[in-house]
């Protein structure tokens, strides 16, 4: 399979695949995006070899609130159990993902805000999704609810203190990550300027601690790009054979 052109839902405007924009572009990989926050309709997933769901401030159980998340469940589980096609989920498109397929998610214990480590786990290590990572690793965290129990047929990857499902994966097309690889120098200020991103920090973190936070993901850059670069090549190479 060639991967000519994906799918990606949004739930806010800055959840973009961040960095990964360019590596579709080095690839000439096409990609369209539904606004689902807007009201942008699914389009017929047959015309897509691939789907990638991002982040978002809402819940996956808020559906009287955003009653998209209705569809936007079955169109992952249609795309991925019936379609068998490639899945990429980031934060809530993780949490989505578990939750269309029979899983459960719930707040966390507490929030998980700032760079904190992952540990990947037995079947992490030997999945091809981490081939070349180590076994732990430090990542972007951004989120108060989380993964409590995962689908049947899913395997955890990656895991952490406050939270233990980091990841999940299937098989060579199913992987998602709770942690955010996705980021760029622009991530943190475009993210701090959504009211109820700025409020999770503030309530986690505190008004004092929150340039030390941003100068700890300037600080991690370059080794963020690093572990999306290599995430990114053993997606491509796992999804095209």
């Amino acid at each position: 399979m060639t991967l000519k052109k994906l799918l990606v839902f949004q739930h806010l405007e800055v959840e973009h695949p961040g960095l990964f924009r360019e590596f579709f572009a080095e690839d000439g990989i096409e990609w369209d995006v539904v606004e689902l926050d807007a009201g942008e309709r699914i389009p017929n997933l047959d015309a897509y070899d691939a789907l990638w769901v991002m982040g978002g401030p809402m819940d996956v159980w808020q559906e009287e609130a955003y009653p998209w998340l209705i569809e936007e469940k079955a169109a992952i589980r249609y795309a991925v159990n019936e379609m068998q096609m490639p899945f990429v989920g980031i934060c809530l498109g993780h949490q989505l993902l578990a939750a269309a397929l029979g899983g459960k998610v719930g707040l966390n214990a507490q929030p998980e805000v700032g760079v904190m480590d992952i540990t990947l786990t037995r079947a992490g290590k030997k999945s091809g999704f981490y081939r070349g990572f180590p076994d732990r690793l430090p990542c972007l965290q951004w989120h108060s609810s989380a993964v409590q129990s995962i689908p049947h047929g899913l395997e955890v990857l990656a895991t952490s203190e406050l939270c233990p499902v980091q990841s999940m994966g299937k098989g060579k097309h199913v992987i998602t990550t709770q942690f955010h690889i996705e980021i760029t120098e622009e991530t943190i200020k475009e993210w701090d300027a959504v009211p109820a991103y700025h409020r999770a920090l503030l309530d986690t973190l505190g008004a004092d601690a929150i340039p030390d936070f941003e100068q700890a993901v300037m600080d991690y850059l370059d080794v963020f790009r690093g572990y999306a670069r290599r995430f990114y090549e053993n997606w491509k190479q796992g999804v095209e054979g």
